[in-house]
């Protein structure tokens, strides 16, 4: 009886906005279930601007997405009204708005990993892996609530949807056809303000850097947007614009340049050059770096690695540049920080780059990257080649092997189990002729969280899903330091280690807008005399490249956004990473927050939960501020003019 009384009494005009109201219904679930899916990093937080925020992008997201429906039901043609073409209009609405709903639940289990929204980025990100539909297979089982939602949303769109009476049986074309028209021409500046951001929406259209105004935290605005806006507003988009705030070339270079002219002038230490980046091996599962934390009960995940810190140089505060793995290759091998976009992924890919690989290939190392995945997986191998890495080993490589196991160490899903792919790796660096730069990338502390048969009871569930992971890979480098202590080139060689990114959290402190970004930076040197630290300093992945080289002493002018961390003092030491349109700049005992326009918080590093914004309070601000625009400005010029070469 409803369903007739609706086809009987309303409009076409009056139905159309009736669904729509249905879609932002749907919208709301999304989000809803998005904040609940992680309820740890947006608890302390909510407020009714998130809210109001989330109703603008929603209604830019679900104008946009419904364009071809709203045009087929008013558009004005009179012989389209039959029940055929709404029941067409019906299945058009349903679907849109379904894969909005999809996209949107999907993004929700991917925020932990990445703390924003996806964007059309991810498509190049994974465009190599051909083990997607295990990742998708597992993610489905894990969040099976997702999926029971889906189908219940899904279902009462259909049901819920609103047929309109059908105007050709009681108007004359001609009529119809005018009144039609005049229900899309008044509709369509609405639709255009909505897509826009509202009426008094200045020239440009809203984009994705707006949610930060209704939040107080970068990581905030993922709840405030919605990945289909997301998705579409960065389809064929500039990545990098240049701002201007620097007029002068050479007043800017004053403050900031990445072009770095070594002074010293001693000869060339060709020291082999180990680089170990490994997977999702944040901060917050180390020991020997929390001992304060829990009031000094923590204890770790990491024996082995907290024994290597012990007799290493690491620092007080240390931070990856990006929140994916394709954001760490640049930063650690090539000192390019993640601003905007992964740079792998943005056609400033394309420019000459250096890295550590190509300045030491030049000086008559020999390189060799390792990753146990299939070759081409990430775009790694890709990068290694592009940055200067003469040898690329993998899957195939190990495989090919017979002194391994080959495929028998196969993990199933992404690569080669770590401890047996470090094994492999240290086998590999002794038979290369020193001296030599190397790196590899590990896989096995990642989803789908699961270690060896064999180990299933030495590393049993505990804490959260990954803890297990993480000491089954501190396992195996513990492993690998003591067969690479067995061998001839170990101490002459410098071992640097860190992680890609961080990963799941189970503790405040590594769940706000920085924290997300605390990654460890291990310097070991078994052949030096340099006495072990944690030293009072601030580092990030892009430190790694001038680092090592200020260690080389090597003799020629180089790029990097990164210092050289041994030979920096300690207050002129800086970070820097972006999250949702807010670049952070950590530096003088501070992180600033800064928008592209304007300084939006700033926060003593000693407020670990962030919750004192300091704006406008703190003397070094002004100065931290320029500091800040001279890298941006520094990095979007030469990303836009191919000057990534000193």
């Amino acid at each position: 009886m409803r369903k007739k009384i609706l086809e009987s009494y309303l409009s076409p005009l009056a139905a159309t906005l009736v669904n729509l109201l249905l879609a932002y219904v749907v919208y709301a679930i999304a989000r809803v279930a998005y904040l609940l899916d992680n309820w740890s990093y947006f608890a302390d937080s909510l407020t009714m601007e998130v809210v109001q925020g989330g109703l603008v992008f929603d209604t830019a997201a679900i104008l946009v997405t419904n364009i071809p429906y709203i045009v087929l039901m008013l558009l004005p043609l009179h012989w389209k009204e039959t029940r055929f073409w709404h029941r067409l209009c019906q299945v058009v609405f349903v679907v849109v708005n379904g894969l909005a709903l999809a996209v949107n639940l999907c993004d929700a289990a991917y925020f932990p990993f990445t703390l924003r929204r996806t964007t059309t980025t991810v498509f190049s990100e994974f465009q190599n892996e051909q083990n997607l539909g295990g990742v998708l297979f597992t993610e489905t089982l894990r969040h099976w609530y997702f999926v029971i939602l889906f189908a219940v949303v899904v279902y009462g769109l259909w049901r819920l949807y609103v047929m309109p009476r059908l105007e050709a049986r009681r108007l004359s074309w001609w009529r119809y056809d005018l009144t039609t028209l005049l229900s899309l021409a008044a509709v369509a500046p609405f639709v255009v303000a909505g897509i826009r951001g509202g009426f008094a929406t200045a020239v440009r259209p809203i984009t994705i850097s707006n949610a930060n105004q209704y939040v107080d935290r970068p990581t905030d605005a993922a709840l405030v947007l919605n990945t289909p806006f997301s998705l579409y507003r960065t389809v064929g988009k500039a990545v990098f614009v240049v701002p201007q705030y620097f007029d002068d070339e050479q007043q800017m270079a004053a403050v900031f340049s990445p072009v770095h002219v070594p002074a010293d002038t001693v000869p060339m230490t060709k020291k082999n050059v180990v680089v170990l980046i490994v997977e999702s091996f944040g901060r917050e599962y180390i020991g020997a770096l929390n001992s304060t934390l829990e009031n000094g009960r923590y204890k770790g995940y990491t024996p082995c690695i907290d024994s290597l810190i012990a007799l290493s140089t690491t620092f007080e505060y240390s931070f990856c540049n990006g929140r994916k793995s394709i954001d760490g290759m640049p930063s650690i091998l090539s000192s390019i920080p993640m601003f905007v976009e992964p740079f792998f992924l943005t056609p400033a890919s394309m420019n000459q780059v250096s890295g550590i690989a190509s300045m030491l290939g030049q000086k008559g190392y020999q390189t060799a990257f390792f990753h146990g995945a299939q070759r081409g997986s990430m775009g790694f191998m890709a990068f290694a080649r592009k940055t200067g890495f003469q040898d690329y080993y993998g899957r195939e490589d190990f495989d090919a092997d017979s002194r391994f196991n080959g495929d028998e160490d196969f993990d199933g899903m992404w690569a080669i189990w770590d401890e047996p792919f470090l094994q492999y790796y240290c086998t590999k660096m002794s038979e290369m002729k020193q001296p030599f730069m190397t790196a590899v990338f590990t896989a096995s502390s990642h989803h789908p969280y699961v270690v060896p048969e064999k180990y299933k009871t030495v590393y049993p569930e505990e804490g959260i899903i990954i803890h297990k992971c993480i000491r089954y890979t501190d396992m195996a480098l513990g492993k690998f330091f003591q067969a690479a202590s067995r061998q001839p080139w170990f101490k002459n060689t410098i071992f640097v280690m860190t992680s890609d990114h961080t990963n799941l959290s189970d503790h405040d402190v590594y769940q706000t807008d920085l924290g997300g970004f605390c990654s460890p930076i291990i310097i070991y040197e078994p052949g030096s005399d340099r006495q072990p630290a944690i030293l009072p300093a601030i580092a990030q992945q892009i430190d790694i490249l001038p680092t090592v080289m200020g260690l080389l002493h090597y003799p020629d002018p180089y790029f990097a956004f990164g210092i050289d961390l041994l030979n920096t003092p300690a207050d002129s030491t800086w970070a820097v990473n972006y999250l949702n349109g807010v670049y952070q700049y950590v530096k003088h005992g501070h992180v600033l927050q800064f928008d592209g326009q304007r300084t939006r918080a700033v926060y003593s590093l000693r407020d670990s939960l962030m919750q004192h914004n300091l704006a406008g309070k703190v003397v070094e601000q002004p100065k931290m501020e320029r500091e800040l625009k001279a890298i941006i400005q520094q990095y979007m010029e030469r990303m836009t003019q191919d000057r990534l070469q000193p």
